[in-house]
């Protein structure tokens, strides 16, 4: 049981390796050693490259926001004017005007666009938690590799020590081929798990220090946080989607799209103009003030509309992210339920004090190898298990507590 989980978790994971381009790279900087999963997530959320590009384009996205909601361009216009009766320049004509939007406009879109900077930050932050969240697996994931490597190096061991236990009482006659044949067998399979288990522990390290902007990274821990239990299921799920990052951004772009509308609306407002002209001919000048407006009655045809469906699009989105979160926060409680109930059936215990057992009985004669391997393996499958499920149970607390990250 336990070969078969190790192989597939490593076939899983055996495409997360990066370059050597990264390796000589990251050679070159001091690695981060550490057994504490916070240090990591730390030094992960400083140098990733996803999140730093993410960061980069939300700011931009908002001095995008900012830009649209500014005064136009200032228009500067000469003209010359030339007459055959006049030699030279008859007349001249400069034009310097501005316009702008009727101020309730610009004070409308300020507030729609603080709106859309709110939902791009939490945006950015949903973001955020889960490469970190990624990265936080990946530290359980090196641990359970570690343990299940310390029991593979036991089962190693102690079939190493069989081995030749019953190559002397082969020699003296004690011992069939068959059953040294049988031992040899059990260390070729568990030579093959140690090799898998160790290249996806290698292919989970090389994955985090690439997480890490090629900075090694040096988990040292071998066991797992402590559980923290769930006190009230209905206080987890509320507190689980009252900081969801995703619904917030989604609750901020719901509003900003209804603000929207009240913008569109103010659309049919004519957009004015104020300048100054100056106007000569021959050696005499004129100047004035020029005043005028831009009355939208085209550009402004279906914004409303429009911004309706935006807003119901943006309305409907929040209702969808809702009711996602719940219904992933219930399924995350309920799995957690059952794996804590599955985990408190194993006494490790009981398993490991069993297989020294089993070992003194072998080695006595009490139990013929047959058996002893029999139950031996019985035992490795199910602390085997008995780690895989501690991983998943520490994922799942991962993801139900991800708004902490």
């Amino acid at each position: 049981m336990y070969r078969h989980i190790i192989i597939t978790l490593s076939a899983v994971i055996s495409s997360a390796g990066i370059g050597s381009a990264q390796d000589s790279t990251a050679a070159a900087v001091s690695p981060l050693r550490t057994s504490d999963i916070g240090e990591v997530l730390v030094s992960v959320r400083k140098n990733n490259p996803e999140l730093g590009s993410l960061q980069m384009e939300t700011e931009a996205m908002v001095l995008q926001l900012k830009n649209e909601n500014i005064l136009e361009d200032p228009s500067i216009e000469y003209s010359s004017f030339y007459s055959g009766q006049v030699t030279g320049q008859a007349s001249s004509e400069l034009v310097v005007s501005q316009g702008f939007d009727f101020p309730t406009l610009y004070a409308a879109r300020h507030k729609k666009n603080e709106l859309s900077k709110a939902s791009l930050e939490s945006s950015l932050d949903n973001e955020r938690r889960r490469i970190l969240l990624d990265a936080k697996n990946l530290c359980l994931d090196i641990i359970m590799y570690r343990q299940i490597g310390e029991l593979l190096d036991m089962q190693s061991e102690i079939a190493g020590e069989l081995l030749r236990l019953y190559e002397q009482r082969l020699s003296a006659g004690d011992a069939s081929a068959l059953e040294v044949n049988k031992i040899r067998m059990e260390l070729m399979g568990t030579a093959t798990d140690v090799a898998a288990n160790r290249a996806a522990l290698d292919a989970a390290t090389r994955s985090l220090t690439a997480m890490n902007g090629g900075i090694p990274v040096v988990f040292e821990a071998g066991t797992f946080p402590l559980m923290e239990d769930v006190a009230d299921t209905e206080t987890a799920v509320s507190g689980y989607l009252a900081g969801d990052a995703g619904i917030i951004a989604a609750e901020n772009a719901a509003e900003a799209a209804r603000k929207e509308i009240s913008v569109s609306r103010q659309g049919w407002i004519p957009k004015l103009e104020i300048g100054y002209r100056r106007n000569t001919e021959i050696r005499d000048a004129v100047n004035g003030f020029l005043v005028g407006c831009s009355i939208p009655i085209f550009s402004n045809h279906k914004k409303v509309s429009m911004a309706k469906a935006r807003s119901a699009s943006a309305q409907s989105n929040l209702n969808y992210k809702r009711v996602t979160a719940e219904t992933e926060v219930r399924s995350i409680l309920v799995e957690m339920d059952q794996t804590k109930a599955a985990l408190d059936a194993y006494d490790e215990t009981l398993m490991r004090e069993t297989l020294v057992l089993l070992r003194q009985a072998v080695e006595g004669g009490e139990i013929s190898l047959i058996e002893y391997f029999t139950e031996a393996s019985a035992i490795y499958g199910n602390l085997t298990a008995c780690i895989t499920l501690q991983n998943s149970w520490q994922k799942l607390a991962a993801r139900l507590y991800r708004n902490r990250l």
